[in-house]
């Protein structure tokens, strides 16, 4: 992969109803890296991911991917470099197997069918679900939905990673097994969630958003650390760091 890299200066964004999600937005994002954004429920955080994938668009400021401004002209080519797996898989998984919600987006391409076989094939690998294949994605387990979105996600082959809440509904094996595959890709990635402990194991470094603005910005450790920070922010400490505390 080449180096990649997210910049968003001073976006700002506010809803028909006057209510203002994003104030006055900066930060950069380097490829490789993988940040949790994290905040109290009505931070910003969903309004930020779709402004992030072009689905709305800020009324102030502007964000480039790779060098190239978001427009409604560029994201054809915006929505090649970024792949969004959203909280809910069944969004991204509604056609008759697993193999044929994973070709979609590669045939979207107008790809060869010997490449998109390529792409589902490699992609399904990549997540451990070949065994999958064949099977209708409403049959799966909630975890491996979550796995077959992901793979609808890499056969795309985008150069970031952009996750809105990808271990909440799963059960404690399933949620281990998210993590371990997330910690195994190389992307750049963009994760949102309210699973803290998540966060800690995935991210190195942590956006927290309080009221459409950047509260904090730095190392994951320490911000999740400094419970002043996330109480402020209506949040709470990783139960990981919470019992250390206690012993």
């Amino acid at each position: 992969m080449s180096e990649f890299n997210i910049k968003v200066t001073n976006i700002c964004f506010s809803y028909p109803d006057g209510y203002e999600a994003i104030k006055d937005l900066s930060f950069d994002i380097r490829h490789g890296e993988s940040v949790g954004i994290i905040g109290a429920n009505g931070a910003g955080k969903s309004t930020l991911l779709m402004i992030l994938m072009g689905l709305m668009f800020p009324i102030c400021g502007e964000i480039t991917i790779d060098g190239v401004l978001i427009t409604k002209n560029t994201l054809p080519k915006i929505r090649q470099s970024l792949g969004m797996v959203f909280q809910n898989p069944d969004d991204q998984l509604f056609l008759s197997t697993v193999y044929e919600d994973v070709a979609f987006g590669p045939r979207n391409y107008k790809l060869d069918e010997e490449e998109v076989c390529n792409r589902v094939c490699d992609a399904l690998e990549m997540v451990g679900i070949s065994h999958l294949k064949e099977r209708a994605s409403f049959k799966l387990s909630d975890g491996e939905k979550r796995l077959a979105a992901i793979a609808s996600v890499l056969s795309m082959q985008p150069e970031a990673l952009i996750m809105d809440e990808p271990t909440s509904t799963l059960d404690p094996k399933a949620r281990r097994r998210i993590i371990q595959l997330l910690n195994s890709l190389h992307h750049t990635k963009i994760i949102t969630s309210h699973d803290l402990d998540m966060i800690l194991d995935t991210c190195e470094r942590v956006i927290v958003i309080k009221e459409g603005r950047i509260a904090a910005d730095g190392k994951t450790k320490d911000l999740l650390s400094d419970e002043t920070l996330l109480d402020h922010c209506g949040l709470e400490m990783p139960l990981s760091f919470q019992k250390r505390r206690s012993t």
